[in-house]
């Protein structure tokens, strides 16, 4: 871990209310002022604060048994209690006024180091909070001091200690509690590093290379490229570019593409700032590509994590009804809105709680095995990299691509949320499954004792369940055809519920889960009606998508798409998927334009971004950035230029610490990072002897929707440049939270990059030509030709490719022809002869197929051995 950033003692933590009504959340740390205004006298809102007069003003939790001694009140805290509040002391009917702040202080130890919760809020539902704060305590007293500016006026405000959630008793001991008025207000004054800003991991060799610098300097600054020896590697001047909106800086942007050198540990140098230290060249996003993956098998519910797999991270299996967990092996219905209950264990947790959404898990799900697809299909695509054994999860040896095993865990809970035949609404998906109330931080999945429940089915969710399971269909149909009928299958039916049911939207529910509320469901009937036809070839399906008239219209736009907007996504799958639609050349062209509009506003953009540039950052801004970063990576792999790869290069640097933080969102990568993302288990900020989030895990990013705020945001943020409304703190889960589907678009883009950066390199002077020279009814003939047009001979020569939807080889000629799961790999080429400068081989095969047109797959890759 690299060394942390200096924080002050009052550095801001804040979690979930008992009941406060929010999706995921997030975390950071962040230094504050704390001062009194001159000439101004504080007075002091609590009563018998150094508890001369015993425990007058007080109260506690009837668990708790203490005396005062000496002005310090002890109390004997009992274990095996699951969350913070349940055990309390508090004083009540503290009078606060709006945009008065306010400083929090006391005293405080425990008999072993612990974390416990301290709030000032009011007592009645929903709970609201103005500060809330987790101050670890050591058995040798400590003061603490927080700041505070109060949003509304109370006269019924409560400060409370909550202090259970511990498994052994402990004694918490409490002295000097003072709430003192007229405090200056908290001052949000993050360290944002050096002002020259880079991609703290590193850049490819053969792609752009470009750097931020915050300066006011109205002309051009000198700059120095050094090596990690410190010798000078390149120079240069910065081109102006002047005030930043999104920022709130002046900035200059420093080129250095030009730079072949490579290696790490290098710097850039300007205006007397060094840079964090980057590499160029290598395979540099190897790693993170695994990671963004492997993420997702701490994310499972239903299995004990090993710790032999996931070192650090191996915990108890979560709801798997073993108490005081009650479990999801029968789950029922909210409010007894159904009379069954249904097995919903395994899947993923959502985010940093403990519920579990159709939805959320849909494009999830989908945009993971897209990975897969994606490799399938892409002329740099890399199946190889994706293979058996290669990311850190149990089903290693079963032959199947790790990444479908892992996609495979959250199929079979999205198959199992659907309603059973005979049910009224039967084939319908219910919208998701979560806690009653909210649990508090942290909280182990295996320690949650709430009550769980199934809330109403939702057309959207059902959708979700179709697109997913007809791609799930297809990609498992060569390694589980049984498994892969059974997606097939719950994909129709939800597809003919949705239909009979096409209005059914998930409104708000209660306390305890994200409502995940979408009234527009025209999306999510394109994106499945795309998945099911690519999967099956049904002209119906084929109708649908050409009728929609989210198909003919411009779905991409600088914002960016995710679960409640997945047009953008069955536009993407229509353009790379092999397929025989009637206008796929329009569809192909609508996302290289969508990507050209995207690179037209990255190339005005000094941190280069490819996002909006209205000066909104929406709640997850990061997973929209990677999203329109998918945009431009597909439109690279349907046309093979070269500026969609440098666009996408050149956009995950905001996202890797160019930007005007100078913080890497990505866990464990670069030399500061996002660590302490919202989470009821990665909650190290919280509790020492838990883990920070595993390397690989996206935080959310800037929010600058005020109405999301949590109270850490409304605290600090206030005023914040549209890049800086952003804390890496756990109690802002509205800039800092972590979620499956933020993941799913870095696992996308991580392993596009690798792949960018150790590409699969076709044979030069290899070319290949795919010919269909008949068809008919269940089969057809192709002609494979490959051609030497170089100078030299080539040995060894290998074709590969992975065949189409609803296509197989029967029988082949004139070559070796294997099939592995989807990959086609012909050898013996001419007797394994080599081929000649201007000679050509010939071989080929006749296949089988079903109803649809015999299509050429995607790109075929030529090798020599």
């Amino acid at each position: 871990m690299p060394p942390r950033r200096a924080i002050s003692a009052r550095s801001t933590r804040r979690a979930l209310t008992a009941t406060a009504a929010v999706g995921a959340l997030a975390l950071s740390t962040v230094a504050v002022s704390s001062a009194y205004a001159q000439d101004e006298e504080p007075s002091d809102l609590i009563v018998n604060g150094d508890f001369t007069s015993g425990t007058d003003g007080w109260w506690a939790t009837e668990n708790l048994a203490g005396a005062v001694a000496d002005g310090e009140w002890c109390l004997d805290v009992p274990g095996d209690t699951a969350n913070a509040w349940d055990a309390i002391v508090g004083q009540n009917d503290l009078p606060l006024t709006a945009g008065e702040s306010y400083e929090l202080r006391f005293t405080a130890s425990a008999s072993n180091q612990v974390s416990v919760r301290a709030l000032v809020q009011r007592d009645v539902d929903p709970w609201p909070t103005a500060l809330e704060e987790f101050p670890l305590l050591e058995p040798e007293a400590q003061q603490y001091s927080y700041v505070f500016t109060a949003g509304e006026d109370w006269t019924d405000a409560q400060l409370a200690f909550q202090i259970g959630r511990h498994a052994d008793p402990w004694q918490f001991c409490l002295s000097e509690v003072t709430l003192l008025t007229d405090a200056e207000p908290p001052v949000y004054d993050p360290d944002t590093g050096p002002r020259v800003r880079v991609n703290q991991v590193g850049y490819l060799a053969d792609g752009p290379k470009r750097a931020t610098l915050v300066t006011d300097a109205a002309d051009p600054v000198d700059w120095e490229l050094h090596d990690a020896d410190g010798t000078t590697a390149a120079t240069g001047s910065s081109a102006v570019h002047g005030a930043d909106a999104t920022s709130g800086e002046s900035v200059h942007v420093i080129d250095f593409s030009d730079v072949t050198a490579t290696g790490e540990g290098f710097t850039i140098t300007a205006d007397g700032e060094t840079s964090y230290p980057f590499a160029i060249g290598g395979d540099v996003y190897a790693d993170m590509s695994v990671d963004a993956m492997s993420f997702y098998y701490t994310q499972r519910s239903g299995i004990a994590i090993d710790e032999a797999i996931a070192p650090g991270y191996g915990r108890e299996a979560g709801h798997v009804d073993i108490a005081p967990n009650l479990g999801d092996g029968a789950v029922p219905c909210f409010e007894d809105a159904c009379d069954y209950t249904l097995d919903v264990t395994g899947g993923w947790y959502d985010a940093g709680d403990h519920g579990k959404y159709v939805v959320n898990g849909g494009i999830s799900v989908a945009q993971l095995m897209g990975v897969y697809e994606r490799a399938l299909h892409s002329p740099t695509g890399d199946p190889d990299r994706l293979a058996d054994g290669s990311l850190r999860i149990p089903e290693h040896g079963d032959g199947v691509p790790d990444v479908l095993d892992e996609a495979r865990w959250e199929m079979e809970f999205l198959l199992s949320m659907q309603v059973p035949d005979g049910e009224e609404l039967a084939g319908m998906a219910h919208h998701k499954i979560h806690d009653e109330f909210w649990t508090g931080l942290p909280l182990m999945p295996a320690d949650d004792p709430q009550r769980r429940h199934l809330y109403p089915p939702s057309t959207a969710a059902t959708l979700n369940l179709a697109a997913t399971g007809a791609q799930c269909a297809r990609l498992f149909a060569p390694y589980d055809a049984g498994f892969a009928e059974q997606c097939l299958g719950a994909a129709r039916t939800a597809w003919n519920a949705a239909l009979e049911h096409p209005e059914r939207y998930a409104g708000p529910s209660p306390d305890g889960g994200g409502p995940y509320d979408d009234s527009d469901v025209t999306d999510e009937f394109y994106w499945a009606a795309a998945e099911l036809f690519l999967t099956t070839g049904d002209r119906a399906f084929e109708d649908f998508v050409l009728e929609s008239e989210l198909h003919s219209g411009d779905v991409f736009g600088a914002g960016g798409f995710d679960w409640a907007n997945v047009a953008p996504l069955a536009r993407l799958q229509l353009a790379s998927v092999p397929n025989d639609l009637s206008d796929r050349d329009r569809v192909i062209e609508s996302v290289v334009s969508g990507a050209d509009e995207l690179l037209e506003a990255q190339a005005s953009d000094p941190w280069g971004l490819v996002y909006g540039n209205d000066g909104t950052f929406s709640w997850g801004s990061n997973n929209l950035v990677l999203n329109n970063m998918i945009v431009i990576g597909t439109a690279y792999d349907l046309t093979g230029e070269r500026r969609f790869r440098d666009g996408v290069l050149g956009g995950l640097d905001y996202v890797l610490g160019r930007n005007a933080l100078g913080n890497s969102y990505v866990t464990g990568y670069g030399s500061y990072y996002s660590q302490n993302q919202h989470s009821r288990w990665y909650a190290n900020q919280l509790d020492p002897g838990l883990p920070n989030p595993p390397s690989g895990t996206l935080a959310g990013g800037p929010n600058t929707f005020t109405d999301t705020w949590d109270p850490v945001a409304e605290r600090l943020l206030g005023g914040c440049a549209p890049q800086r409304c952003y804390i890496d703190d756990i109690g802002s889960w509205a800039t800092n939270e972590l979620t499956i589907n933020w993941n799913a678009p870095l696992s996308w883009i991580a392993t596009f990059v690798a792949d960018q950066s150790a590409p699969v390199r076709p044979a030069e002077s290899c070319e290949v030509e795919y010919r269909v020279n008949g068809s008919w009814p269940g089969g057809f003939n192709t002609q494979v030709i490959v051609a030497n047009t170089g100078d030299e001979p080539l040995s060894g020569l290998a074709v590969r490719w992975a065949l189409p939807a609803g296509q197989s080889i029967e029988h082949h000629w004139s070559a070796d022809v294997a099939k592995e799961g989807h990959l086609v790999t012909a050898t013996g080429l001419g007797g394994g002869n080599p081929l000649q400068p201007g000679q050509e081989y010939t071989f080929g095969f006749v296949g089988s197929k079903d109803a649809r047109a015999a299509v050429k797959p995607a790109s075929i890759i030529c090798t020599t051995g």
